[in-house]
């Protein structure tokens, strides 16, 4: 048996056969090739999609990262102005401190040097006075030992005056 087709005479058992090895080769295919072809572009798909849940998931922590680390220099930054801030304030109150305590040495130093000059003075005035008192009972001592005339008493006043006045 066969039929004409656009001006073709095709046999109808060949059409079968055709038919029924295309399906049996078909059912072949989608059983053996087909699904295992699905499962391996499944699990691709599956692992494309993982790697990128992987990669999203990264991408944030990263981010969370690096808004931590920012936070972490930020505040590292606002404590090292203030060590700075209290390293200034700290000499300067040293400083201070230095300036006050040079004063007060200058002041010990300066009132215990006038103290010692006063001693001085006080001591040299008083060695000053025994020695005047001495020069006079010595003059004294000449001048009634021996009587002398105006001139000579008051040559032995002026010698006696100037051996004073050498050893001031």
């Amino acid at each position: 048996m066969s039929f004409e087709l656009f001006g073709f005479v095709v046999p109808l058992g060949s059409i079968l056969f055709q038919l029924a090895a295309f399906l049996t080769l078909l059912f072949f295919i989608s059983k053996f090739a087909l699904k295992p072809l699905l499962g391996v572009m499944e699990k691709r798909e599956q692992m494309v999609s993982d790697q990128i849940e992987n990669a999203e998931a990264r991408s944030k922590e990263a981010e969370q990262y690096i808004k931590d680390q920012r936070i972490a220099l930020e505040e590292a930054r606002n404590e090292a102005s203030e060590i700075i801030q209290n390293a200034k304030k700290l000499s300067e109150q040293q400083g201070q401190e230095i300036l006050e305590q040079a004063r007060v040495n200058a002041e010990r130093i300066k009132d215990s040097a006038l103290a010692e000059i006063q001693r001085e003075k006080e001591h040299a005035v008083s060695e000053l006075r025994e020695q005047v008192a001495s020069l006079s009972v010595l003059v004294a001592t000449k001048v009634i030992e021996k009587e002398l005339d105006e001139k000579e008493q008051e040559k032995l006043i002026q010698d006696y005056i100037n051996e004073v006045g050498g050893k001031l």
